[in-house]
């Protein structure tokens, strides 16, 4: 027995230092490059995403704050993300962030931090010293004037996640575990995509994230977003053409493109009634002219956490619930 622990002692150490980072590091994203030291130990996400990473990496006791939960975190991490402060769900102010004396700045969306973003720019944060990242599929976009989310030409992939998970785990020395995650992840797609290649009609999806009231139009997820993605993961496509990442649309070119399946999301922020997705269900049941919809009609309306159609870890789990749905439904 003192063999075998012996052996697999010798095998751990083996593979952890083919993975050990060497310091200094230079990381090459989104056009900066970043030099670490060492690896950080006061990071502040911005971003859901982001912060979830981190987490599912190990690396919580090097977080000091998060900021910017669309919805509540993974239960399987809530114990891990208690330890650490959340300054805002919302968006935070420049002031809290710097209050956390941070030496790395991780952030999901332009919007948190980029060239228009009122909380922090990249450029503010080199001169004080601080290391800043921006998630690499958030680079892949178009941008225009006034434009914080872009357009995409290309379908959204997971292997912009890779590249992210790969990235924080040669910054925190943690590579074994960045690839254990990168394999989970590629195994869970590769199953589902098995199971819906089978489907016997090419389902047209629809995915609704928002709206500020009934009456305003549908902030909806472009056909090449993250909402593309899960739409091709299930076999199928989305209905909208748009390549924004978040087109608003009329209820009108909705009734037009007549899903197959309606995606609503559920939100836990609260900025608006229709973030809710029952009150978006009551919507679509209720209306006069879009509960005429063959979808809506048919029962055909799924439920998916809304942090999933960013492009995000998320997305997979939100294919996956999509999926679990889907087969009950009996529609594939």
């Amino acid at each position: 027995m003192k063999r075998v622990i012996c052996a697999a002692g010798l095998m751990f150490a083996s593979v952890s230092s083919v993975f050990a980072t060497t310091y200094p590091l230079t990381i090459e994203n989104c056009g900066y490059k970043e030099t670490f030291n060492a690896a950080p130990e006061r990071v502040v996400a911005l971003g859901q995403n982001t912060a979830e990473i981190l987490l599912l990496l190990g690396l919580q006791d090097r977080m000091v704050a998060s900021a910017f939960w669309p919805s509540k975190v993974l239960p399987e991490l809530a114990e891990k993300n208690s330890k650490v402060k959340t300054l805002t769900v919302e968006i935070p102010t420049l002031e809290s962030v710097l209050a956390q004396n941070p030496d790395f700045v991780a952030a999901q969306l332009p919007l948190l931090m980029g060239p228009e973003s009122k909380v922090a720019k990249r450029e503010d944060l080199a001169t004080i010293g601080v290391n800043s990242y921006m998630s690499p599929g958030m680079c892949a976009t178009k941008k225009a004037i006034g434009d914080m989310y872009g357009s995409r030409q290309q379908l959204w992939d997971m292997s912009y996640l890779y590249q992210e998970i790969e990235d924080f785990s040669k910054i925190f020395n943690v590579e074994a575990r960045g690839q254990a995650l990168i394999a989970d992840f590629k195994k869970r797609e590769i199953d589902l995509r098995q199971e819906f290649s089978k489907n016997k009609k090419d389902l047209s999806f629809v995915f609704w994230f928002s709206s500020s009231s009934p009456s305003a139009d549908a902030y909806v997820g472009g056909k090449n977003s993250a909402s593309g993605f899960i739409a091709n993961v299930l076999g199928g496509h989305n209905a909208i053409n748009a390549e924004a990442e978040w087109p608003t649309v009329g209820w009108e070119s909705i009734i037009a493109a007549n899903p197959d399946v309606i995606v609503v999301s559920n939100l836990d922020r609260n900025r608006w009634a229709l973030d809710n997705a029952e009150e978006k269900i009551k919507f679509l049941k209720n209306d006069p002219t879009v509960s005429q919809l063959e979808a809506v009609k048919k029962g055909h309306i799924v439920v998916m956490d809304g942090q999933a159609m960013n492009p995000t870890i998320r997305t997979l789990y939100g294919a996956e619930q999509i999926g679990e749905q889907l087969r009950k439904m009996d529609i594939q």
